[in-house]
């Protein structure tokens, strides 16, 4: 890193897995945030994503991150184990490396966004890393005025009061000096720890404090607003804001303040002309003229700025600058000042003449008095503006924006106050597009780390209810204030209220309450946002019925007083609410609610992330959905082939233990069955098909069925599997070999059981005595599948009181752990040890013998029927 000085560092190394790239950007946003460089947090996140997929993905091997902090910036490389690599020679010719190609994308990135970077090779290692430094944020500025005679002077008390208040990151007063207190009369320990929003007026209008809020989150900002003082009055002050942060990272604001009429002492007075020793005096800048040195450097406090200009150039009670969206068909309220910003703040007016419409965008216009003409601003309606001068402001004849200021009196404004505002427009124009495609820049890049993190989200689940969850919990708070899924299961339903999210979670229940009882939105497959009014009007409704009843003011027959909907919900449901339709494979499957709090708007920029994450999550949700149907067929499928509950034997317990290899499966290529024959003959069978699953399980129900079948037709035991035999080779290509243990079970009167059994191909059945010891129950014969003519025969076995007759599939038998394997010997001494165990204890206990043999979870289906005589209960 050259002369830079390492300040602190952090290394994290990540597994050669898909999940490690998403652990890797959360460990840079969180590293870097928590160093407080968030101005490059963003563009980290895309960069190490990038590098981390080539190295996880590409390279097959782990990558080692590592971040390191200077004072200018910040320093991340990624480096992968990819063995036997050839160090690269630059040749001569075309470059392939391209935007579509997916080894070359993070090298273009780093050249795109980062201010250095650099690849270095070695035979086991590659190393990318890349620069990013911070912004350049001015430290402070100094100036000189002229000297001017005494009487010129700025008229001030005879001690200047300075009021210093500072507050933390949410807004709460932490600091309060003496000036404060003499000046607005509260005592430190009165407002400590208090909103400094609950204090002001913004601007001199009690009640509407939402631009104070604002400004305090700017890094710079002066203007004018009101404090309201002990004894009630508002005070006007002028104010100096600068945002620190702390040794820890934390933000705060210093706000200095003045009586408004002593602002000369804190305001930043305009540049004045410097000489030069080829000219008089230089021309000053007419952008400076304007807006005032220094200039804001964010695009916020810049709007700020020149409303407040604008509105002190011509004497206006208010001002209001409005910036065309991208395809300038609208405008978006952006600044205002003497009007409740918190109302107009991202709403939008088209651009094109008509009624209700901004008709004067495009060339300057004069309103004498707006009660004469409604509607020819629409933003100003119900404010008491009646004159209004409006200018566009416009970068190579293109419209990028409309500035306004307005009056309360008629007849304020001419033709020249709109030359005079039409100038300082034109100075001002150029700078502000410049702020505005930088911020939009910002958000771009904003926009793709959101994007690239909820794809990654959303592909890793299968589940529909996570699906669901996921998608409210990206939009709410990133996109939102809150969200609501609506979903559709086909053609014929009505959309189904499936998930409700409110950032404040005290509000979920009862904004879920509020749109039960409304009818859900029409499921339009128009991509887009489109604006949906029932939430809003719902919810004021509420309120209202809740205030009159509050009075005593209720209708008779009205609702009851356990309406659920507050006047907090209302205020929290009641501003701007959209619906975007979630399409996936040309069909509706649902809709994406978003809700904005009162008289809020969302940004075009939102509105368009949200349509491409709506797209995605449509996707996703109808992935979920698919994968949840074809689930629920399977596994339904699967269980018409297991056996029904196994059959009360007399005399005879019986217990069954199956497990199906892979996810998902409840049948595989085992399959068991025990069932009546016939009055007092019972037939079981236990076999393994060749393979695993679904292929596998279409041959376990031919086998379990025709089983069935043929021992009730009064077949034995050869006659029964030789024609089995038949019908499994009659299914040609589809045909599988199975190995196949059958018998049939008479209880006898003496207590004991009569067996006879055909083992053809399958592991031998074990009997265990009473006295410990394990033998083979039958002898091996040809399995089944494979050869047209058998010759097949039955043996006879006869369980005493007290034995055990074990039957189990190779996947028992065959279980590994590296080179070892349990075989029939170690199933045989695990058998031993169970004497005077019942049947479900024996199959247990294998079961858990087999488990525990091996580490890794087993790759083979297993069947285990245990068969036990009980012993006759003594006396």
């Amino acid at each position: 890193m050259g002369s830079a000085v390492i300040t602190a560092r952090a290394a994290a190394t990540f597994d050669p897995v898909g999940r490690s790239v998403a652990a890797a950007r959360a460990f840079v946003r969180d590293t870097l945030q928590g160093w407080g460089y968030t101005d490059v947090v963003d563009d980290a996140v895309v960069l190490t994503s990038e590098l981390v997929t080539n190295a996880v993905v590409h390279a097959g091997t782990a990558a080692d991150v590592l971040c390191l902090r200077t004072e200018d910036g910040v320093r991340i490389e990624v480096s992968d184990h990819y063995p036997e690599r050839e160090v690269p020679l630059r040749r001569p010719g075309p470059d392939h490396t391209g935007p579509d190609r997916e080894n070359g994308r993070g090298l273009l990135l780093c050249a795109a966004l980062a201010s250095r970077w650099g690849v270095e090779y070695s035979p086991t290692h590659k190393h990318v890393w890349f620069q990013l430094d911070l912004p350049e944020r001015p430290v402070g500025i100094r100036s000189a005025g002229p000297q001017l005679p005494v009487g010129l002077l700025p008229v001030a008390d005879e001690r200047v009061r300075v009021a210093v208040v500072q507050t933390d990151s949410t807004g709460c007063v932490t600091a309060w000096n003496e000036d404060a207190t003499f000046l607005f009369g509260y005592a430190p320990d009165q407002v400590l720890g208090k909103q400094l929003t609950d204090f002001t007026a913004w601007p001199q209008t009690p009640g509407t404090n939402t631009g104070i809020a604002e400004a305090l989150r700017l890094s710079r900002w002066e203007g004018s607003y009101g404090i309201r003082g002990a004894d009630g009055r508002t005070i006007p002050v002028y104010a100096s804001h600068l945002r620190v942060r702390d040794p820890h990272g934390d933000p705060s604001t210093v706000c200095l303040l003045v009586r408004d009429y002593e602002r000369a002492v804190l305001q930043s007075p305009p540049r004045t002309p410097v000489s030069d020793t080829n000219a008089e005096n230089r021309k000053a800048d007419p952008f400076e003229i304007f807006i005032g040195s220094p200039a804001p450097d964010d695009l916020d406090g810049l709007l700020q700025r020149t409303v407040e200009r604008a509105r002190d150039m011509l004497d206006a009670d208010s001002a209001f600058l409005l910036l065309a969206t991208d395809d300038e068909t609208e405008l978006e309220v952006r600044a205002t000042t003497g009007l409740p910003s918190a109302r107009q703040r991202f709403a939008r007016v088209p651009v094109e003449a008509g009624t209700g419409r901004y008709g004067s965008a495009r060339m300057p216009a004069v309103h004498e008095d707006l009660d004469t003409l409604p509607g020819a601003v629409p933003l100003l309606a119900g404010t008491g503006m009646r004159s209004v001068v409006t200018v566009p402001l416009k970068v190579e004849g293109r419209l990028t924006g409309s500035l306004g200021v307005a009056a309360e009196a008629a007849g304020r404004y001419t033709n020249e106050e709109a030359l005079r505002l039409q100038f300082a427009a034109d100075r001002i124009a150029l700078a502000v597009e410049s702020a505005r495609l930088g911020e939009l820049e910002r958000l771009r890049r904003g926009s793709l780390s959101f994007l690239v993190e909820a794809s990654d989200l959303l592909a890793g689940t299968l589940d529909r209810d996570q699906t669901l969850a996921l998608m409210a919990q990206m939009t709410v708070p990133t996109l939102a204030t809150w969200c609501a899924v609506y979903t559709i299961a086909d053609q014929s339903s009505d959309p189904y209220l499936s998930y409700v999210l409110h950032e404040d979670e005290e509000r979920i229940d009862e904004l879920k309450a509020l749109l039960s009882r409304i009818a859900p939105p029409d499921p339009v497959p128009t991509p887009g946002a489109r604006v949906w009014h029932a939430p809003s009007e719902a919810a004021h409704q509420a309120a209202l019925r809740t205030s009159m009843r509050s009075l005593g003011l209720s209708e008779p027959g009205g609702p009851g007083p356990g309406i659920g909907t507050t006047l907090v919900t209302a205020a929290a449901v009641g501003g701007e609410t959209v619906v975007l339709p979630l399409v996936a494979r040309n069909r509706v499957i649902g809709m994406l609610t978003l809700g904005k709090p009162a008289d809020d708007h969302f940004r075009q920029e939102s509105l368009e992330l949200a349509e491409d994450l709506s797209r995605r999550a449509a996707l996703a949700l109808d992935n979920a959905r698919l994968y949840s149907e074809r689930t629920a067929i399977s596994q339904s499928l699967q269980r018409s082939l297991l056996p029904p509950e196994l059959p009360e034997v007399p005399n005879v317990e019986i217990e069954v233990i199956y497990r199906a290899a892979g996810e998902g499966n409840e049948v595989g290529g085992d399959f068991y069955d025990v069932f009546p024959i016939r009055d007092g003959a019972y037939g079981f069978a236990i076999g393994d098909v060749c393979g695993t699953g679904p292929q596998a399980a279409a041959v376990t129900g031919l086998a379990r069925h025709a089983l069935r079948l043929l021992a009730r037709e009064g077949f034995g035991g050869p006659a029964v599997l030789e024609r089995l035999n038949a019908a499994i080779l009659d299914e040609g290509a589809r045909s599988r070999f199975l190995t196949l243990l059958y018998g049939e079970l008479w209880p006898q009167e003496d207590g004991s059981a009569l067996l006879k059994v055909v083992c053809a191909g399958h592991p031998l059945p074990l009997r265990l005595r009473q006295d410990g010891s394990v033998k083979a129950a039958a002898e091996p014969q040809p399995l089944l599948g494979v050869m047209e003519d058998l010759a097949l025969y039955e043996q006879t076995v006869t369980l005493a009181p007290g034995d055990v007759l074990l039957c189990v599939t190779d996947g028992v038998t065959e279980r590994r752990e590296g080179t070892r394997m349990l075989g029939d010997d170690g199933l045989a001494d695990v058998l031993a040890t169970c004497t005077g165990l019942t049947a479900g204890a024996v199959a247990a206990r294998i079961l858990r013998a087999v488990e525990r043999f091996a580490a890794e979870p087993a790759s083979d289906d297993m069947a285990i029927l245990a068969m036990r005589v009980p012993e006759p209960p003594t006396a």
